[in-house]
């Protein structure tokens, strides 16, 4: 007798677990859907970047790495100029380190939901930089055009102010 009106009992327990579980699910995969737009440019790269007035031939390739945590990108990978930069979950953001061929390696921040298709990634700080009136990059800002375009809008700051940018648009080589 005790065991039949223990049933209903577990029955609504069981539901309720279940609707939390699921609910901390969504969260999670909420939380993480801006690491999965990065993960999905996993592969080789190629257009052009503009600086200072000049389009230069680009390559770039993306690397989902450390389990699925991290997306590693490298511009011009082999060459004397290569940079890489790291992007990974940090709570509700996405964080970015720019190991960069000025020798800095600037931090970087931005929403893990991003802006529609866009993520723009902020200056948090920076290592090997003496202050931050020297020449670092600040902030960048990844758009996503579709499935097999992306472009970036790397902005370098010098004297505690913008001091230019690198465009870059880039297509999925196929």
């Amino acid at each position: 007798m005790r065991i039949r009106a223990a049933v209903p009992f577990i029955v609504v327990l069981s539901v309720i677990a279940l609707a939390v579980q699921a609910n901390e699910e969504k969260k999670a995969a909420t939380k993480q859907a801006g690491l999965d737009r990065f993960k999905q440019l996993a592969g080789e790269w190629s257009g052009k970047m503009s600086h200072e007035g000049q389009a230069i031939d680009a390559t770039v390739t993306y690397k989902v790495t450390s389990n699925g945590t991290a997306v590693v990108e490298t511009l011009g990978p082999g060459s004397e100029h290569e940079m890489v930069t790291v992007i990974h979950q940090d709570g509700d953001k996405l964080a970015l380190t720019h190991y960069c061929a000025l020798g800095n390696q600037p931090h970087m921040k931005a929403d893990a939901k991003g802006d529609g298709n866009k993520f723009a990634f902020d200056f948090v700080s920076a290592s090997n930089l003496k202050s931050d009136k020297d020449m670092h990059m600040h902030s960048v800002t990844y758009t996503f055009v579709d499935n097999d375009t992306l472009k970036a809008d790397w902005t370098h700051y010098q004297d505690g102010k913008k001091a230019g940018t690198a465009s870059f648009e880039m297509k999925r080589k196929k």
